[in-house]
């Protein structure tokens, strides 16, 4: 699986740094790190939403106050 998060200048604003940060620790702590693939990538033209992240090319919008819901529903979900 292939989580990409946007580090462009107006996702960093709203927090992609926190969010980056906490995906990686929720990666580690449920032991994915050989499922899950984290990456990061530039504007994705959402920008008037929250932090972009795709998960395998599906959009989501995350804050950080929203990684750990979302990580449950979208990632460890369908990874195990």
């Amino acid at each position: 699986m292939k989580v990409t998060v946007c580090i462009g200048s107006s996702c960093h604003i709203k927090g992609s740094r926190q969010v980056v940060e906490q995906l990686q620790y929720l990666i580690n702590e449920n032991k994915l790190g050989d499922k899950v693939e984290l990456g990061g990538t530039f504007c994705m033209g959402k920008c008037q939403q929250g932090v972009c992240v795709t998960v395998d090319n599906n959009f989501f919008s995350v804050t950080p106050d929203t990684v750990g819901e979302f990580f449950s529903k979208e990632v460890i979900v369908k990874v195990k």
